[in-house]
Parts: structure tokens; sequence; C-alpha cells
């Protein structure tokens, strides 16, 4: 069995080594940002007033923590809520375990935010006693407090030296500095305790690398001090100073001098002479690209390549202030990864976080996993989708990914891959998932769990992603024939890119989990469409399951769309017409989890179907009779009217009836609907059942399932 690399071996950041003297701060990868899991200072926070007025009542009190003096500038900060009886200890431990820093305690404090903004003394510390209730606070604002290091009293301490791309067995060396310590003294000592005593340390440089809001790189010269840089961090935002590290490389990069960049959002479907006009018009000829290609067509993307670091720069820079009809271009500098920096045996990991997906925990995650790997390995969704990071690992023959967050997100990777894969060495890597969603019907399925909570520790997660166990998911194509009519163009789906439409306006769409006809899909319709007009909204799962229960309970006594569904369809199975029972809509499952962990299907019971699974080869057909036999599907008292079992599945709209495919819904005109295996194939990460955390569920649903495959 092979292994799994959690971090790369050899660092693999973007070898640009130079740039102009007005660069000296270089940011390799903004676009990797992600924005940040903490608060805007504007006291609009809903969701913790009404929380605050119960602490209030409960002798509580809810406290802003900035971390810095960026962080104050920014006006960014994270809340705790701790007792008005608490010592200045308990306050300490309680703001640093919201930045979670694990660091002796002992090396920080808390100062008052708005005392010192009086004091002619400077900041004013927060001592005991009975802190809390001696914070000052300004009208109409919380009380608040800075978290900060006690440089002052801290005149030496260590820090990690890595490896970057350099041929050795350590992931880093810890070397102890001072005040008088200089970035050339580092470096010697870095390569002594390196076993490279006998390179010479002109050969080599330092480079301090920011993971805080993304990916930042700046080349230290050699008379700037290491402990002073630290310090300087720690003033600014502690979490940074967490979050920052020094990476030792050659002042050569032994795999050459070529920089990749990747350019999005221009129109989709040019040819590849339109594009390179127009990218020549953006760069103007001085800084015209050495090649170009990949070109991802139906994405309006691609990727262009340069020899020379310094023009490649001023590419990046170019074209991030260039725009296509008032929408900014998407620009990257991609990290370069070469099979020869991943050991035999080892198989790396590729993250994808999509950072808005369920209630936003993926930003918490995304800065977790880029500390915990080596943070070139970690992608944000947010930024160029899936293909910037399919990109980068397409020269490695055998690596994973993990993908962080719901259903649609997982989808989305998916179909990627199917559009990369035959140009890379590994075309179907297997995949796991860290559920961030609403649903999450494909992660229950696979013993993920209904939803990262936030409680889990991010290097268990990891760990859970070595123990799982490879399985194939079927794919199953869904093609609509819209019926010939010259005046009825019927509606689109709310995301035309899910799918692909030819000339005669058929449109093909993949499935991975499930396709609803009727009811389901109209309730799908109504919410999708209510979080297009506040998406704001729509940050909680708790709050986005409540949507669904209001508008279903409307369905109950408005008008129905889908009454009598049975005589507006006609159903055959494997070639064979099949009898549709009276019914408002039909969902067609591949995996036994639909509607938040619900199993239509049912428990096993005996009749004339065999058992289900998502690798059979077979899709399952059942009924739903109305919102209430919806409900109850949902809350486990009763299963759908189990209606057909094939692998080959034809229906004819005789009206325009609302559908969904995974999630994504529409309002399809009449016209013929064909659902056939698809010749694509992928390969997914099963959770190991041995261990349960918190992102499984501790009690199964009424129905007994859980939303798991019936092979469990």
């Amino acid at each position: 069995m092979k292994r799994l690399s959690l971090v790369l071996p050899r660092s693999c950041k973007g070898n640009c080594h130079t740039s102009p003297p007005y660069m000296r701060a270089r940011s390799i990868s903004e676009e990797f940002s992600s924005g940040d899991t903490r608060y805007r200072d504007n006291d609009d926070y809903p969701h913790t007033r009404e929380k605050g007025k119960e602490k209030e009542d409960r002798d509580e009190e809810i406290i802003k923590v900035y971390d810095g003096n960026g962080s104050f500038r920014r006006r960014i900060f994270r809340l705790i809520c701790v007792s008005r009886q608490s010592t200045t200890e308990e306050l300490l431990t309680a703001a640093l375990r919201e930045f979670r820093i694990t660091k002796d305690p002992g090396s920080f404090y808390l100062t008052d935010v708005y005392a010192s903004e009086v004091s002619r003394l400077g900041e004013v510390n927060v001592v005991d006693p009975l802190p809390v209730m001696s914070l000052h606070c300004k009208e109409g604002r919380r009380p608040a407090v800075f978290l900060r290091f006690r440089d002052r009293d801290n005149d030496s301490g260590e820090v990690r030296v890595y490896p970057g791309k350099l041929q050795v067995s350590e992931a880093y060396c810890t070397v102890p500095v001072n005040g008088e310590t200089t970035i050339a003294d580092l470096i010697r000592e870095s390569l002594i305790r390196f076993g490279l005593e006998n390179f010479e340390c002109e050969q080599y440089r330092l480079s301090e690398i920011l993971l805080d809001r993304g990916v930042t790189e700046r080349v230290l010269s050699w008379d700037e001090r290491p402990w002073e840089i630290v310090k300087q961090r720690g003033k600014e935002s502690i979490r940074q100073m967490e979050l920052m590290r020094f990476y030792l490389q050659l002042k050569q990069d032994p795999h050459g001098p070529n920089l990749a960049l990747f350019v999005g959002n221009l129109p989709p479907n040019l040819s590849q002479r339109n594009y390179e006009n127009m990218l020549t018009e953006f760069l103007g000829k001085e800084n015209k690209f050495s090649s170009i290609g990949p070109i991802y067509y139906e994405y309006g993307s691609m990727v262009i390549t340069y020899e020379d670091s310094n023009k490649a720069v001023r590419a990046l820079y170019c074209l991030r202030e260039s725009c296509y009809e008032d929408k900014h271009l998407l620009v990257m500098l991609l990290p370069n990864i070469e099979p020869s920096m991943v050991p035999p045996g080892v198989q790396p990991l590729l993250v994808f976080v999509n950072v808005k997906s369920g209630g936003c925990q993926g930003s918490e995650l995304i800065s977790s996993f880029r500390k915990l790997l080596n943070p070139y390995q970690v992608f944000d969704l947010d930024n160029g989708g899936p293909l910037p990071g399919l990109y980068v690992f397409r020269h490695i023959k055998d690596y994973k990914i993990l993908v962080c967050g719901g259903d649609g997100t997982i989808g989305w990777v998916l179909q990627c891959l199917d559009n990369v894969g035959q140009d890379s060495e590994c075309s179907s890597p297997a995949c796991a998932i860290v559920p961030l969603g609403t649903g999450n019907d494909l992660a229950r399925v696979l013993r993920w769990g209904p939803g990262y909570t936030g409680g889990e520790d991010p290097l268990n997660l990891l760990r859970d992603v070595i123990d799982a166990e490879e399985i194939r998911l079927d794919r199953w194509t869904v093609v609509f024939h819209p019926e010939d009519k010259a005046d009825d163009k019927g509606q689109q789906p709310l995301n035309p890119s899910a799918g692909s439409t030819s000339e005669d306006n058929t449109q093909i769409f993949v499935m991975n989990n499930y396709f609803g006809i009727g009811i389901d899909a109209d309730l799908c319709l109504d919410f999708h469409n209510a979080r297009e007009e506040n998406p704001n909204k729509f940050n909680s799962r708790l709050h986005n399951k409540g949507v669904y229960v209001k508008m279903g309970l409307r369905k109950m006594v408005g008008r129905k769309l889908c009454k009598d569904l049975h005589k507006e369809i006609r159903l055959e199975v494997d070639g064979k017409l099949v009898e549709l029972p009276q019914v408002e809509g039909i969902i067609i499952l591949n995996i036994l989890s639909w509607g938040s962990g619900a199993n239509p299907w049912g428990p096993e019971k005996e009749d004339q179907f065999s058992k289900p699974n998502h690798w059979d080869g077979m899709l399952e057909v059942v009924g739903v009779t109305g919102v209430v036999h919806l409900g109850q599907i949902q809350s486990g008292f009763r299963s759908a009217l189990r209606i057909a079992q094939g692998g080959h599945i034809k229906i004819h709209l005789n009206s325009d009836i609302p559908v969904q495919v995974d999630g994504e819904p529409w309002v399809q005109s009449p016209g013929d609907v064909v659902v056939l295996k698809s010749a694509l194939k992928a390969t997914m990460l099963k959770k190991n059942k041995i261990k349960r955390r918190n992102t499984e569920p501790s009690i199964l649903p009424a129905n007994g399932e859980g939303g798991k495959s019936s092979d469990d």
C-alpha cells in the first residue's frame, strides 16, 4: 500500500526569484486568498447581538479581541464570551484559544483597546482584579482588547527553517536566535542542521512565507534580523506571526526558470488566436508570454508560460489591472511541482476548499491546512476553481484529492477532472470529502458525516484521508432533448456551466447523486431563487433547512404545480414502459442519501428489487405523493414509493415541469430526457469505519440507514 504524503516532501513554491526594485515584497499567491473568518468591526453582526443579550442575562460578556495593529486597522477581530468575574489569566486563555495559539501563555498579555486610546502613557494592560468589569467601552460598542506578544521581555527565541526544494530528510530544523542574529547567520546554521555544511552559504537564500490571507513570499536580505522580523509580525498580528515560515532555497532553481500564469474571466469558447490577441493587447509586446496552453475553452481560462521571471512578474501585475467587459481578469502565479520532488511510494495530497460552502467554515479550514501542509498544496476554489490546482499536479502520477465543500463543490471538482484528466498523468485521483455544505448527501454515503462542525482537529481529518479506502462511484449522463418549437425556448438551468448545450438545444449533464422531477425540484428551485436574492442570509445549515420547511408549508396550501405529475410524464426503464402511481414527483437515485441524509428507497425488504449501491450500474426510481410525503421521508418516518430499478431510463415530459440534477434546478420544457451510464468514472475515498469522530452522526436517523450505502 502506498503512503500518503500530507506535506509534499519538497517545497513547491513558485520559482520566481527576482523582481523589480519597487516590488521588494512580492505576493506570489495573493490569488490563493480566502478571506478571514473574523468579524468586521461595525458591531452590526446580527448573529451575535441576540446571543449577546442572552449572555448579559447570564452575567457573561462578549469581548472583541484584536491580535495586533494590522487587524485593528482593518477592523477585523474575533469574539470571546467570558464570565464578568473572570481573572486576567482566564481572559488571556480564552483569547489564545480563539486564535488557536498553543504557545506558552506567559509569552502573551492583553491591553485595553479603548483605555489605550485615551491614555497618554501608551497602552493600558488588562490586570486583576475583575479585568472584564474594568474594561472601557465606547457607546454602542462592545469592550475590546489587544492580544500582544511580550517582545520586550523576549530577547531571544527559536525559529523554524523549512528546506524548500532541498534534498534533505528533515521536514524542518529549529534554530535558536536572538536580536543580533542575521539572516546570513541563520542560513549558515540551517545548512549545518540539514547536513549541508559543505556547501557555500552564498548559493542559498532565505524567504519569509506568510500564510495569512493567502500565500505571500518575500526574499530576505542577508543583514536582516529574523528575531526582529518575528517580533514585528507579532505587533501587526499574532496570528500572522504564528502562520509565518522561513524557507531555505538555492538561489538558482534546479527545476528551471519557467513560470506559469493562470488567467481567467475571459469569454469562453474563443479560438486560440483570439485569446492570444486579447492577452497581447492587455500585456503589450514587451511583456508577451513564451507559450500558451493548455486552454480551458469552456471556462474562458488558460495557462501562459514565461522564461523570464522579471517579465512574468510584470505580466502578473499588468493583467491584474486589466478588465474585460468591466470584470477584472483572474490572474494567478502558479507553483511548480515536479515528479522528482515526490519520493517513490508516496501519494501527495491536493486540497480544494470552498470557503463559501455551508456556514463559510472553509476560511478556518484553509488556514489550518496551509499551516499543516505545504501551503502550495491548498487551493481556494473562490479563486479560479479547481483548474489551477489540477494543472499544478498534472505531472504527478499518483495523488489524492481532499475536497472541502458541499455536494455541488464535489461535482465541480469531478467535472474539471473530466475535462483535464486526459492531459494529466493521474486521470482519476481518489477524492475524500470534508462536508461543508447543507445536504452533504455524497459525504454521508462515504461516511464523512453530515457536516463539519468546526470542532474537529484538522490533523485528524488528514489522518482520516490516509486511512480511507478507495471505492468507485457510478456516474450518469442526463440528456435533455426539448421538442422542436420555434417560439418556445424554455427556461435554462440556473448554472449553465453545469452542463453543455449542442446546436439542436440538447443539454447534457453529468449526474453523481440524484435526478428529481416534480415537487422535489420545485422546492429546490424556490430555495435556489431565494438564496440568489439574499445570499448573505444563507450562511448556516440550520437556517437553510428552516427555509426549506417554510417553503414546503407554502406548497401545501398554495397552487400545486406538480399535481397529477404521473399524467404529464411517460417513464421507460431498460426499454420497458413503467406504469406510474399517482405521484407529484419522482426521484432517480444513484446514492442512498437524499435531502440531507434521508433514504427514499428505505430499509431492506422482500420485493422484486435487488439490493442497491452506488457502483452496481443501476439506478433506483422512487415516487413522492406530495409535500407531506416529502417531509415524512426527510424525517425518516416513511420511505418513498419504489417504482423501478435499471441502467437506462427514458422519460417524456408532456409539459413544462421543474427538474433538478444534483441540486441544480430549473423548469424544463416538454421533450425527452434520457439517463444512461456515463463513460466518465470517479474514484472516491470512503472513511474508515473503525474510528468515530464528531464529523459522523452518533445516532442513526429513524429509518435506520443514516444515509449510508447499503454495503455497510
